[in-house]
């Protein structure tokens, strides 16, 4: 399979290629030159590692054997992940049961092991995070071997649990504690992959959503939630950098069953009305209690642009944004407690919170993309009482926060970069 930049089809790259770039030299982010085809019917019977190394398959190609591809899947998606019951009229799909928590782990793990497969070089890791990226990758690249991690988060804008899980991690995993915003930090990574002295002095490659390796693996859990209800469903996602819900949506064009698709995000409605008005505009984010999706600029909306041939009137009818301010957050949290003990985590309550807003028919499955345990002062605040902490976060508790306090200005993270001080 090969890969093009969605800026310059001319810029061509094979799978194991576009994996280690992350992202295009022209800034373009990497699609696949054609969308392979699933026989569903026969996917259906699999087990979850069964069903993930046959969805991504035909995106690897050639350039790593499928003995070697179903190890290690097989390997990394060592957690369940389980379609719930329905309450009232919702499922959740929980994907909050890896070693981090949170939804990231599926692509973070996976990715870490295909770059470990097809790559010799020594790289650096450069994430910006707005909450579980950070935590997820930082695990799933710990003492990966060639490979040096740093991560960017904002300063104060995180959970505690978070920034714990990406600061204490040690060994070949540094923290960049930046003063700014996510948007701030993803912007110091973006122009890092376009410096070409930083490149020739310390090669880079991205674990964000940019990536091809963290992108595409999310759209195994949505095949697998389908064959666990065994019918189409209405897909409701907590979305930020529209990343999970761009590789749910590549599934359904694989050819994977949905019903629909619909982002659901906080108070940050640049892609709402995107979808009103048929043209964006990035904006600032705005700070609010579902921290994980303050994006005022999303990077993967060319990636849904993509999907639909371009054709902006074609994504309106397909795919629906529903905006959630913190207040009616806050009341989803407190009414799915009250009214089916389930303790959910900011994000994914915006998430009920639109699909009861959804006018739609069928089955609706609310991507459930975090442990509450993770957002512990505001799901107390929300619904009176502390959620239970799970054993695999309590630890990172006890450890001692290291992290590197700069500025959002690139030219002192060009500085740490060059200096190898990671």
């Amino acid at each position: 399979m090969m890969y093009h930049s969605l800026t310059n089809n001319s810029i061509r790259r094979s799978f194991a290629e576009a994996l280690r770039e992350g992202l295009a030299p022209d800034r373009g982010l990497y699609v696949p030159e054609s969308v392979p085809a699933l026989n569903w019917s026969e996917m259906k019977g699999m087990s979850l590692p069964e069903m993930g190394a046959k969805f991504l398959e035909p995106l690897v190609g050639n350039d790593l054997k499928f003995s070697d591809l179903e190890r290690l899947i097989d390997d990394a998606l060592d957690f369940d992940i389980p379609l719930t019951e329905k309450e009232g009229n919702l499922q959740y799909l929980e994907l909050f049961h890896g070693p981090t928590a949170a939804f990231k782990d599926v692509g973070a793990r996976i990715m870490s092991r295909l770059l470990g497969a097809t790559s010799n070089e020594r790289l650096t890791v450069l994430v910006a995070t707005s909450g579980d990226t950070g935590s997820a990758v930082a695990q799933g690249f710990y003492q990966v071997p060639n490979i040096d991690v740093v991560i960017l988060y904002p300063s104060g804008r995180i959970s505690h649990i978070q920034e714990q899980q990406l600061t204490t991690v040690g060994g070949n995993v540094a923290a960049i504690e930046v003063q700014g915003s996510f948007d701030d930090c993803q912007a110091m990574v973006k122009e890092a992959f376009l410096d070409q002295a930083v490149q020739k002095a310390r090669p880079l490659t991205s674990a964000n959503s940019i990536n091809i390796g963290r992108w595409m693996p999310q759209g195994i859990y949505y095949a697998w939630a389908t064959a666990q209800a065994q019918e189409p469903l209405n897909f409701i996602v907590p979305s930020g950098n529209f990343g999970n819900i761009a590789a749910g949506m590549l599934a359904n064009h694989m050819g994977m069953p949905a019903l629909s698709f619909c982002a659901a995000v906080n108070a940050n409605e640049g892609m709402k009305e995107f979808m009103e008005v048929g043209h964006f505009e990035p904006r600032p984010s705005i700070q609010t209690i579902s921290n994980a999706m303050d994006v005022g600029d999303p990077s993967n909306r060319p990636r849904l642009e993509w999907l639909c041939g371009h054709d902006i009137a074609k994504l309106q009818k397909s795919f629906r944004v529903i905006s959630v301010d913190d207040e009616l957050t806050k009341e989803s949290m407190r009414n799915t407690w009250e009214e089916h003990q389930r303790e959910v985590c900011p994000h994914t309550a915006v998430g009920v919170r639109a699909a009861q807003l959804l006018k739609v028919n069928g089955p609706r499955a609310v991507l459930s993309t975090a442990d509450p345990a993770k957002f512990g002062d505001v799901v107390t605040s929300a619904i009176g009482k502390e959620p239970t902490i799970p054993e695999r976060l309590q630890g990172c508790l006890l450890k001692k926060k290291v992290s590197i306090e700069m500025s959002a200005e690139y030219a002192e993270f060009r500085h740490y970069l060059l200096d190898g001080s990671s």
